[in-house]
């Protein structure tokens, strides 16, 4: 459980950084358009600081086996309608581009891995592995 959950808060410190650092480059590899301070501010706000809080999260998780349970299952309700609803942008919009792609396939695998150690190990043992 520790490793899935501190590969979730670097992929998210990482995410993070790159987005902060180059905003104008991560955007538009995403098709976001960062148009007047107010974009650019929701922008780093989103896809910096709310992900440098999820990475924190995550490493706390990681760092406290008692913390492992909530730390999946958190994973777990964030990539479940992420998937969902990037499956229906994928029918509904054309012209997706491969980052988007590549990251959606990067979400089903956290996804699968997260519902796999729920059902697989339990509440019971996660907390105390």
């Amino acid at each position: 459980m520790s490793v899935y959950l501190w590969l979730n808060a670097v992929l998210y410190l990482g995410l993070a950084i790159w987005c902060m650092v180059l905003p104008e480059r991560t955007s538009a590899a995403l098709g976001y358009g960062l148009t007047g301070g107010s974009g650019r501010s929701e922008y780093l706000v989103v896809y910096g600081g709310l992900q440098i809080g999820l990475a924190a999260f995550f490493a706390a998780c990681a760092a406290r086996s008692d913390w492992h349970y909530v730390g999946v299952l958190l994973a777990v309700c964030l990539y479940v309608p992420i998937v969902l609803a990037r499956a229906f942008s994928f029918v509904r919009y054309e012209g997706i581009g491969s980052v988007t792609i590549y990251t959606a396939c990067l979400e089903v695998a956290l996804m699968i891995w997260g519902i796999y150690l729920i059902r697989s190990v339990g509440a019971q043992n996660l907390t105390a592995s």
